[in-house]
C-alpha cells in the first residue's frame, strides 16, 4: 500500500508541473501577441500624429473657374501618395469631396490637383502646396465657403472663406 501511495503521488507532480508548464508557456505566449498588439497600437498613433496638414488660405479663383486652396504640412512625414489626401470644398455646409488627378482642369472638372512648392513631387514637411479643386458645374454661389484637407490615417484641417468681392 505504500508503494501504490508514492505512485500515485508521483505522477499526481508529475502532471501538476506539466500543467503549469503548459499554463506558463501560454501565458507567456498570450502576453507575447498583447506586446506586439500595443506595440502596433503604438506605431500607427505616432504615424497620425506625424501625419497632419494645415490650411492656412483659401480663395476662389474666377479666371480658371476653381477653389484655390493653400496647405501647409505641419506633421513630421512627407506626402508622396496624393490620392490618399481627401480634399471636400463647397458652399459651407455643403462642401464635396474632390479626389486628386494630376490632370485636374476647368476642362476636366471634378478633381483636385496639388503642388509642392518645389515642384518634386513630394509634399516635405514644412512645405506648402497649392491644391486647386475644379467643381463640374462652376463655382456655386454662395455667401460662405468651407475647405476641408484630410490625409489618409492622418490629422486634417478645415477653413472657413467668404466668396472674393
Amino acid at each position: 500500500m505504500g508503494s501504490s501511495t508514492t505512485i500515485s503521488e508521483t505522477i499526481i507532480v508529475l502532471t501538476s508541473i506539466l500543467l503549469a508548464s503548459g499554463f506558463s508557456a501560454y501565458a507567456t505566449y498570450m502576453a507575447g501577441i498583447v506586446r506586439s498588439d500595443m506595440s502596433q497600437t503604438l506605431s500607427e498613433t505616432r504615424r497620425t500624429v506625424n501625419l497632419r496638414v494645415e490650411v492656412v488660405y483659401a480663395s476662389i479663383d474666377k479666371a480658371d473657374n476653381c477653389f484655390v486652396v493653400y496647405v501647409k504640412n505641419t506633421g513630421n512625414l512627407p506626402i508622396t501618395d496624393f490620392n490618399l489626401v481627401d480634399v471636400y470644398v463647397g458652399p459651407y455646409g455643403s462642401a464635396r469631396l474632390y479626389t486628386y488627378s494630376a490632370s485636374a482642369s476647368s476642362s476636366n472638372p471634378g478633381y483636385f490637383n496639388l503642388t509642392d512648392v518645389d515642384r518634386d513631387g513630394v509634399w516635405e514637411p514644412a512645405e506648402t502646396a497649392e491644391i486647386r479643386a475644379y467643381p463640374e458645374e462652376g463655382i456655386p454661389d454662395a455667401s460662405m465657403y468651407e475647405v476641408l484637407v484630410k490625409p489618409f490615417k492622418g490629422i486634417g484641417s478645415d477653413y472657413l472663406f467668404p466668396p472674393p468681392p
